[in-house]
């Protein structure tokens, strides 16, 4: 399992097939990247994403940890990254690895739904009339329950 929270770009093929060079026993990899989307509006500058170092690590460590119990995984990778993004930046990547797909796919939705909602994270979006911090969404709680 390997937990990563970085202001630096990543390699999308590079770390796919990282992740992928591992285990043979897995027969299942599922890759997921998030992509800082622009504003319905077309002027997104930048988000601006902010962390506590530390403690940030943790709480995604605590998730994938959270994933791998409920889940038959073979490996977990999580990047998110932090600072400033502009829109088709990619914001972060999940990987999971089964052996076999049903739990590397049920395994990296719960990935995904978990750190929206529950990985701290703080985000600003900066447009050229100003800046605003993105606030929770409903939509993303109610995610959650499903699982």
């Amino acid at each position: 399992m390997r937990i990563a929270v970085q202001e630096e770009a990543f390699d999308l093929g590079a770390e796919a097939n990282a992740f992928a060079a591992g285990d043979d026993a897995n027969g299942a990899i599922v890759t997921f990247t998030g992509v800082v989307r622009d504003l319905a509006s077309g002027d997104l500058d930048v988000m601006e994403i902010e962390h506590y170092p530390g403690m940030t690590e943790r709480a995604l460590t605590k998730i994938a940890q959270e994933a791998k119990d409920r889940w038959s995984l073979g490996d977990v990778l999580v990047i998110h990254r932090h600072g400033r993004l502009a829109p088709g930046d990619r914001i972060m990547m999940v990987a999971t690895a089964a052996p076999h797909r049903k739990d590397a796919f049920e395994a990296a939705e719960y990935l995904m739904d978990y750190l929206k909602s529950r990985a701290p994270f703080w985000k600003k979006e900066i447009t050229g009339v100003g800046a605003e911090w993105v606030a929770a969404k409903d939509e993303d709680e109610d995610a959650l329950t499903r699982w």
